[in-house]
């Protein structure tokens, strides 16, 4: 394996409290609902970039009984976090293992689909990426991908200090080798992969209640100032501590409207192998 086929990109979110706070929310549901209806029980399925194993446990019971799931992702520790909520759930179907993306440590054509949920954004070739992807699952088989688009985030009220917010991690997320506009890029990406057949569709997170609110402004906040983000964006040169502080009060200012309103917006493919 030559180092060219390995990752590049730094993860810019990192593993804080806050970061696996937002991941932990994630479903099947309500990140994952343009795949859910190609499930099948029986299928083997990789779960690529699982994170702390949310997603991972739903596949796991849609294609159960008879299927499988394998959830990789590059970080160790994740994974432990990933296992517990598996065995939490009495899954058995479902196992774990570290890998690269780039690299994929699998025969050709072994898995009916692959999934992969805010990764493209993070890896430093995501063609490549979807290359491998493709490798690793059987003809007419699936290839799902889901990234968000940060410049098009969009929210109300439209408080200067969140635009700072966005120019700010836009920048430190390109410094550290990602893509964080990925989700307009996915269908160009996966043409320039070799798909052919690909569905294109969009798909949103909206925060609007009470509760909404003070969740998504308390983890950004949080992640603003204590995160391996905070800490690659002072060190790149980006920002300041003082800075970040600012910007995470005006998460909390914003968390604290009460017509308060945030949409996510994601690109989704299916594509067939």
């Amino acid at each position: 394996m030559t180092d060219a086929a390995r990752e590049t990109a730094v993860y810019t979110h990192g593993h804080h409290e806050s970061v696996l706070r937002s991941h932990r929310w994630r479903t099947a549901a309500n990140s994952a609902a343009y795949l859910v209806a190609e499930l099948r029980p029986g299928m083997a399925v990789l779960d690529v970039g699982c994170g702390p194993g949310t997603i991972t446990a739903d596949l796991a019971e849609l294609v159960g009984p008879g299927g499988q799931v394998t959830a990789v992702d590059h970080a160790e520790d994740v994974l432990e976090q990933a296992r517990a909520v598996a065995a939490e759930r009495g899954l058995t179907n479902v196992e774990f293992a570290p890998a690269d993306v780039h690299a994929l440590e699998f025969p050709d054509e072994s898995f009916d689909v692959v999934h992969a949920h805010q990764v493209l954004q993070h890896v430093g070739d995501p063609v490549r990426a979807l290359r491998e992807m493709r490798r690793v699952c059987r003809p007419g088989g699936i290839v799902a991908v889901r990234d968000s688009d940060y410049g098009a985030f969009t929210w109300f009220p439209q408080l200067p200090v969140l635009d700072e917010w966005q120019e700010l991690y836009g920048r430190v997320a390109r410094a550290n080798g990602g893509e964080p506009d990925a989700g307009r890029r996915l269908l160009s990406w996966a043409r320039r992969a070799g798909f052919t057949d690909i569905t294109a569709t969009a798909g949103t997170w909206c925060f609007a209640t009470t509760e909404e609110r003070a969740w998504w402004s308390g983890l950004w906040a949080d992640r603003t100032e204590a995160s391996v983000y905070a800490k690659l964006a002072v060190d790149g040169g980006h920002t300041t501590p003082g800075r970040l502080a600012a910007l995470a009060e005006g998460w909390r200012e914003w968390g604290r409207q009460d017509d308060a309103w945030f949409m996510v917006p994601h690109g989704e493919l299916l594509c067939r192998a």
